[in-house]
């Protein structure tokens, strides 16, 4: 199995955990470092981050399907989307699943089971908590250019900087 996550720490734990349950597992920080693994010896199951420091995890998984069409990937994404799940399922990606999640629902994702089900329930985000957490990312792409982020999200400085004023709510 290839772990492909730019965060150190969940790639390590993760990595750590599927070696625990029985996998054997290498582990890529980038695009180039995964493609390079894969060449080098092709995995049957590939967990892959959505977003890399060089490039997309959809362009990992167009890479691993064109070394070894047999690949299964799994797309791992900290900002799901319908419209990033239904292009990497496009792409031939058998699962997508949004942080945080754990080697057993990683596992459940390959098979195509359900999560256990004395799982947590997962807590739906109220409309003002998702739109805050969409303006922080566009903020933070624009590396705090308020200016900047409120022309990228069609809207007015000042209606943006209101927003950023308030606080979200918790769920």
């Amino acid at each position: 199995m290839l772990v492909v996550e730019d965060d150190e720490r969940f790639r390590e734990r993760l990595a750590r955990a599927l070696g625990a349950r029985g996998c054997d597992v290498r582990a890529a920080a980038s695009r180039d470092e995964a493609l390079a693994a894969a060449r080098e010896e092709s995995p049957e199951l590939a967990v892959v981050d959505l977003k890399l420091p060089d490039g997309s995890g959809l362009d990992v998984v167009k890479g691993l399907l064109s070394i070894d069409p047999t690949t299964k990937v799994v797309i791992l994404t900290g900002y799901g989307s319908i419209a990033t799940a239904l292009e990497s399922v496009k792409l031939g990606a058998v699962n997508y699943l949004t942080k945080p999640v754990d080697a057993d629902q990683v596992l459940a994702a390959f098979d195509g089971r359900p999560v256990a089900a004395d799982a947590a329930p997962v807590a739906v985000p109220s409309l003002a908590r998702v739109e805050w957490e969409h303006i922080q990312r566009v903020l933070a792409d624009c590396d705090g250019n308020v200016s900047q982020a409120a022309r990228l999200l069609g809207i007015h400085r000042r209606s943006l900087q209101r927003k950023l004023s308030k606080f979200p709510s918790a769920r």
